[in-house]
């Protein structure tokens, strides 16, 4: 089971993946990520470079009025993510939670407008996660302490 931190990081990607999707920071992102899902095969780097091919696909045929597209492929991607991360050991963990983290720092670094931030907000459930400027935020609307 991850961690909150790593909760967010995942959710954090599947909203990167949305919003780099037919910017100039999505090849970038595309590649780096089909590498980290692919851990050194080729074959599954292939599959991934296809499934990142199809969400960029379906975002672009969604255009502006594509809510739903963008909230169940961020979903998506968010639930591969949190899946790689289970099945890692500490090490590969810790070595993909740092990639991870440094590749969409680079891609809400190319997507930032010329003024102003790059913001992604995902919700889930009673989880609202905030990311922008190399931050991190996550919210619980529910009764924990």
């Amino acid at each position: 089971m991850l961690d909150e931190a790593m909760v967010a990081l995942a959710a954090s990607a599947g909203s990167g993946v949305v919003q780099a999707a037919g910017t100039d920071a999505w090849l970038a992102l595309r590649n780096r990520l089909a590498r980290l899902f692919g851990r050194g095969d080729r074959r599954q780097e292939t599959v991934q470079l296809e499934r990142l091919d199809r969400t960029e696909a379906e975002l672009t045929a969604a255009g502006q009025d594509g809510d739903e597209q963008r909230t169940r492929l961020g979903a998506a991607w968010r639930t591969r993510t949190e899946d790689l991360l289970e099945q890692l050991e500490p090490e590969e963990r810790a070595a993909a939670v740092a990639e991870l983290r440094a590749l969409l720092d680079e891609a809400a670094q190319a997507a930032r407008p010329a003024a102003g931030g790059f913001t992604r907000n995902v919700f889930h459930g009673p989880t609202a996660v905030q990311s922008g400027d190399g931050n991190v935020q996550v919210n619980r609307f529910d009764a924990r302490p």
